[in-house]
This record gives structure tokens, sequence and C-alpha cells, in this order.
């Protein structure tokens, strides 16, 4: 700051110094200038944005008008007198247009300061806001996933208790673990791959208890787990469908599982022979592979693909998720 003030100076090292002149059309100026920006930055620039608009341009002309003539006033009192090699003076009212204009410069300045501002404040804001439609919209989709799991496991323990009884007291046991994890695991943003995998062993093994000769259950999961973090809850509803649609109680029936880790990249595929419900049957309700879409593109937007298709009477379904 003190080489900028003193910047004129250095221009006039070796000849004799216009201590003078250099107040007269620097200093003194530079202090006008500074004034203006000052006021309209951090009081009159609020009018504008206020919807003051006439008090912000009343205010503005009458503080540049006064500035203009106390400045030319001091001019005049310092200025010595010196033949006028261009012949007359400029006009008073030329001079006051001419300063009128550079004193625009500051308000301009002080405009674009506050808007740019204002505009990073409002971007802020905005980001913020979504963030917290974000957050309400996972925890409507996380607490409407949890009913639907509750119910789709008791009505497979329901179809237990009339012909095998120490099965459905097993299962009973298995979902009481299950809901245990689904009170102290899902109520955070991440959780650890391992724990899981862990979970979805667990389902597919309190869903194999009701299952018959018939039906074969297959899993691949990986044995060493890197250390990755994945949104919870997040596989169990394609789990929770190929079980629906993927079990007959007449036909043979395949049902696999099987995940692989590429890096930092999950791939997970089910895949179950296709015995679609009808619509009397209301087991499930239907809702966990939409609630899964839309949970991956709140969640993962730009680092997931998800695909399902039939082929040669197999329903497959694809997860491949970026977790970094």
């Amino acid at each position: 700051m003190a080489g900028f003030v003193l910047l004129p100076a250095a221009f006039t090292i070796g000849s004799e110094t216009d201590w003078n002149g250099i107040f007269r059309h620097f200093w003194l100026q530079l202090f006008f200038l500074a004034v203006i920006f000052y006021l309209n930055y951090f009081l009159l620039v609020k009018w504008l944005f206020d919807d003051k608009k006439i008090w912000f341009f009343v205010s503005n002309a009458v503080l540049l008008i006064l500035l203009i003539f106390i400045k030319n006033k001091i001019f005049e009192s310092l200025e010595p007198e010196r033949p006028r090699m261009f012949g007359k003076r400029p006009p008073d009212g030329m001079r006051y247009f001419f300063d009128f204009l550079i004193y625009l410069i500051p308000v301009a300045f002080s405009i674009a300061i506050n808007a740019s501002k204002r505009m990073q404040k409002a971007e802020e804001m905005k980001i913020e806001a979504d963030n917290i439609k974000l957050q309400s919209e996972l925890k409507h989709l996380k607490y409407q996933l949890q009913p639907h799991f509750f119910f789709n496991s008791l009505n497979n323990i329901y179809s237990l208790i009339d012909f095998n009884s120490e099965k459905a007291k097993q299962s009973i046991h298995s979902l009481s673990k299950l809901m245990r994890h689904l009170l102290y695991k899902t109520d955070v943003d991440k959780i650890s791959l391992s724990e899981e995998i862990d979970f979805l062993n667990k389902y597919i093994d309190l869903m194999s208890l009701r299952l018959n000769d018939k039906t074969k259950v297959y899993t691949n999961f990986p044995t060493k787990i890197p250390n990755l973090e994945v949104a919870p809850l997040l596989f169990i509803s394609i789990v929770e469908n190929a079980f629906k649609h993927g079990v007959s109680a007449t036909q043979h029936s395949d049902i696999s599982f099987k995940m692989e880790i590429i890096e930092d990249e999950i791939h997970f595929t089910a895949s179950n022979s296709n015995f679609p419900k009808t619509d009397t049957d209301k087991s499930g309700s239907g809702i966990g592979v939409e609630n899964l879409r839309k949970r991956l593109n709140l969640l993962y937007p730009e680092k997931h693909e998800f695909h399902s298709c039939l082929n040669d009477g197999m329903y497959i379904a694809e997860v491949k998720l970026k977790t970094k």
C-alpha cells in the first residue's frame, strides 16, 4: 500500500519534485475515490438491492456533486497561477462532467462486488436447501424401505407357522437380528461393505428357511472384503425381489447372488427364475426396486448403473457402483 501511495513520487526521482501537484492530482483524487467506494460498498448499495433505487441514485448524485465541488475548490486554492498554453481554461461545467464520469467508477465497482457476494450467498443457500431436500428424501426412502422389508419377512414367517413351527421360531430369531441391524446400523450415511454383506447373508439365510427342495439358492460374495463404504440397505431390494419373483411351489427354481469388487467399484448381480406375481398377490407391495432407483440417483449421481432384463427365462438385475 505504501508503495502504491508513493508511486507518483517515484517517477520524479532525479528532478524537482512537485509535491503540491502530486497531492492535488493523485492523493487528493485517491482520497475522494476511496470515500465514494466505501460509502457505497457499506451503505448506499444496500438501498439499490433493497428496492430503494431512487434513494440510491439521488444520494450518489448529491455525494458526487458535493465531492467534485469540494475537490475543485481545493484545486483552485492550491493551484498556482501559470500561463495557459492552450488557450482558455475548460469551462467548469465540462470539468464537473468529466469528474462525475470518473467518480462513477468506484460506484460501479462497489455495485459489482456487492452483486457478486450476493450471488455467491444465494448459490450457497441454494446448495444448502438442495442438501436439506436431499436428506429429507433419503430419510423418507429409508423409512419407506424398512416397513417394506419387515412386511416381506413377516409374510415368509407366516407361511412357515402351519407346517414347520420350528423353522418359524428360527425365522423369528433371525428376524430379530436383522431388525437390530436396521435399528442401530442404518441411521448413518455409510456403513462398511463387510457389514452390508453380513446383513445380506443373514437375510438370504432367513428367506431360505421357507424354501423347499425345488429351489436352489447360490451366493458368491467376496471373502476378502476391501475397506469400502456404501449406503446402508443398498442391495436388499434386489435380494427381496429375487425371492419374491424367483420361487415356485411346484417348479424348479434357481436364485443366485454375486458380488465382485474391482478396485473401488462394486458389481452386484442377482438372477432368479422368473415367476411373476399376479395382480391379486400384494406381498411385498412392489416398492423395493423403485426405491432403489431413487436412492441410487440421490446418493450416487453419475456414479452408478442399474440394469434389469429377462434372459432365457431368468430375471437378471445388476448394479455397478463407484464408491469414490
